[in-house]
């Protein structure tokens, strides 16, 4: 893990646009469920999240497998 691929939920929505605040909040909130908490960091009050893990979950989720 670098310090490049550790975002917080603004600079992730800016990174990946397609991706919406509420969106990555939801998963966040139901990270348990979804598994979106591998991706994340909690530090204090503060949510990070992980890129690098972030694209693997996202792969992981592909309805076709390439």
């Amino acid at each position: 893990m670098e310090g490049d691929d550790i975002l917080t939920i603004n600079q992730m929505v800016d990174a990946y646009p397609a991706f919406p605040e509420a969106t990555l909040r939801w998963w966040i909130f139901n990270a348990a469920r979804n598994g979106f908490e591998k991706c994340i960091i909690r530090i204090g009050g503060r949510i990070y999240i992980d890129r690098r893990t972030f694209i693997g979950w996202l792969d992981e989720h592909r309805m076709v497998q390439s």
